[in-house]
């Protein structure tokens, strides 16, 4: 039987965000069975072959290599923006095609790659809506807490080129040496009003957080956190209601569509809890795979008749590495530019956005949220963008 088989890169063990390496998965496995269940890709099963990143960038690159070995059609997935350029890099470099669902560092590949795409807004798109949050809000000695990372790094330069204009500042405070505590008295020190968290999660922001709401001289200050920390469960079990009033940036529309209903309750049942947009980024990258798959399955038929991906235990033994399916890879690719996905959060279809070296969705929607003091289960929606 051909199976046409996904390859999907998820963290699922520290240090990566394995809360998020859930929901993307469950996003994933359920595309996979519904698309299953209205008949696959031509008639026949679509698979998913998952790989563990631990968030490590060389491990994401190997696992691409691996898949392409073993005649993946596509590869998607991965949360970890540094660690999804790396898996990017990787996958232009074979020719197989990625679909990043989830990360948002601009510069996924350091050149234009055709065989790359992305749903998730880039960095610049979204922390700059983000911007505009914090100034309407009237902040501007901003200070950000932060960790040595091209990511963290690239939302520092964001915000600081976005904020500048409206005569707004933005300090950094490096929390590999300082401790959380430390951190309290400089911010006093700045007289900043808003304090954003560009760290990784739980730590250092939970010690980070639960320092700064101790602290009676920091009692006006703003935390937000617009890399997304709040948004999964655990954020709330592990500060209740510390964790806030902590406005971070979110990839759902501000009414979610029917589709987007429905996927929403199968999440939440698969998960036993809130599905994140995290998952429902999955489900979309499923979504729009099949929808490639489904048109380059009929190219390659008619190029080459016979010429479908499978899994390499489905090939005859060649004696080596299984076959890379390029015809098939050339065609999946080539079908970014007319994509036209009714995804869980709206209308999915590719472009060429200015500074963007891969085929991006412009753009996800964005908002800017919180979780309700009144109730930190519930999520608030500040600003849209």
């Amino acid at each position: 039987m051909v199976i046409h088989t996904i390859g999907a890169l998820v963290p699922l063990s520290r240090p990566g965000w394995v809360e998020a390496g859930r929901h993307l998965l469950a996003g994933l496995e359920l595309g996979v069975r519904e698309v299953n269940a209205s008949g696959g890709i031509a008639g026949q099963p679509l698979a998913l072959e998952v790989r563990d990143t631990a968030a490590d960038p060389d491990r994401a690159g190997a696992a691409v290599e691996e898949l392409a070995g073993l005649g993946v059609a596509a590869v998607t997935g991965e949360f970890h923006s540094v660690v999804a350029r790396a898996a990017a890099e990787r996958a232009a470099a074979l020719g197989v095609p990625y679909l990043c669902s989830s990360a948002v560092l601009d510069a996924l590949t350091e050149r234009p790659a055709d065989r790359v795409a992305r749903l998730a807004p880039a960095q610049s798109h979204g922390w700059r809506i983000y911007g505009d949050f914090l100034l309407a809000a009237g902040h501007r000695r901003i200070a950000v807490a932060t960790q040595p990372s091209v990511y963290w790094a690239s939302g520092t330069r964001i915000l600081r080129d976005h904020l500048a204009p409206h005569g707004a500042t933005v300090v950094e405070f490096d929390m590999s040496a300082l401790s959380p505590d430390a951190l309290c008295g400089e911010l006093v020190d700045h007289r900043a009003t808003a304090l954003l968290l560009l760290v990784g999660h739980p730590e250092p922001a939970v010690p980070i957080v639960t320092s700064v709401r101790r602290d009676a001289r920091l009692a006006g200050l703003l935390i937000g956190a617009p890399a997304g920390q709040p948004e999964l469960p655990g954020w709330a079990e592990l500060l209740g209601d510390d964790g806030a009033a902590i406005p971070f940036l979110r990839y759902l529309p501000e009414r979610p569509t029917p589709l987007g209903r429905r996927v929403g309750s199968a999440l939440r049942e698969r998960l036993a809890q809130v599905p994140s947009f995290v998952a429902f980024e999955g489900y979309d990258a499923i979504l729009v795979l099949a929808d490639v798959l489904r048109t380059a399955v009929q190219r390659t038929a008619l190029v080459r008749p016979g010429a479908l991906p499978t899994r390499a235990a489905d090939r005859a033994p060649t004696g080596g590495a299984a076959p890379v399916p390029s015809d098939m890879w050339a065609a999946v690719a080539g079908g970014w530019s007319g994509v036209a996905v009714e995804g869980t959060r709206g209308m999915v279809r590719f472009s060429r956005a200015p500074g963007i070296g891969v085929w991006q969705w412009v753009w996800a929607p964005v908002q800017v949220v919180d979780r309700d003091p009144a109730d930190p289960t519930r999520f608030r929606v500040l600003h849209t963008g």
